[in-house]
């Protein structure tokens, strides 16, 4: 699916069981694009965060703070408003986290474009400006849309079960996405995305080559890790990836 849907498809797939037809999947897309915006009142939660603040940390909060905006017309019993709270959160999201982005390196937000695809939309939001215009390479977009893709559902872990458990009391379904958001902070669940980081960065700072790296990790002595996608269902090879190795390369070439 990484290869040949779109991440909204694979969202549509988890949500309904299928993957849409063409008038589904317009229409899905259309729905996703009416909820991007954020109250304006919210934006304005950023400013209580420092700028050195951890995007996980403003993440859990924003995304906390919106059961305050929906939970009148919020009935968690109903299956349609659950789906209407599940569409503003898969639009929302980005918008969140571009913000949160754009609030730490002190630029001013960047406002959806909903002519834009899921992934240039999140793309323009992070990097474009009110100063100058911003071209989003659709190969940059592609990779994008594939790595949101290798990150959807996988089984039970961590952040599924702890909203599952929040949900399980009835609670305000944003509330319950912030304590997944506060799970997947962990070291050992989505934190590992930020070693992956620190270990790249590591690696340059230090004028390391690739293979030198690898060589120490090889040697336990050192006991480095080395970060990425795995997982223990997985014995030999994370399938996730085979397929950003396959991305890298192409994103290298060009």
């Amino acid at each position: 699916m990484a290869n040949h849907s779109t991440h909204l498809e694979v969202c549509y797939f988890l949500l309904h069981g299928e993957l849409p037809s063409e008038t589904d999947k317009n229409e899905f897309e259309s729905i996703i694009k009416n909820h991007t915006l954020l109250n304006e009142q919210i934006t304005q939660f950023y400013r209580g965060f420092r700028r050195d603040a951890h995007p996980m940390a403003m993440m859990i909060g924003i995304v906390g703070a919106l059961s305050s905006f929906y939970h009148d017309s919020l009935n968690i019993e109903d299956p349609g408003h659950r789906m209407i709270a599940t569409h503003r959160l898969l639009a929302k999201i980005p918008t969140i986290a571009a913000m949160a982005y754009k609030y730490s390196v002190g630029q001013p937000f960047v406002y959806p474009f909903n002519k834009l695809n899921y992934a240039e939309n999140f793309l323009h939001m992070c990097f474009a400006t009110p100063a100058e215009e911003y071209e989003i390479n659709p190969l940059y977009s592609k990779i994008m849309d594939q790595i949101f893709i290798l990150h959807a559902d996988h089984e039970q872990n961590a952040s599924t079960s702890t909203v599952r458990t929040a949900g399980s009391s009835l609670a305000n379904p944003y509330a319950c996405l912030s304590a997944g958001i506060s799970s997947l902070w962990g070291k050992s669940h989505g934190g590992a995305n930020e070693a992956v980081i620190d270990m790249i960065n590591e690696i340059v700072n230090n004028d390391l080559k690739p293979k030198d790296f690898i060589e120490e990790v090889k040697n336990k002595k050192n006991k480095i890790r080395l970060m990425g996608f795995g997982h223990r269902v997985y014995k030999s090879y994370d399938p996730r990836a085979k397929v950003l190795k396959k991305a890298q390369k192409i994103y290298l070439k060009n």
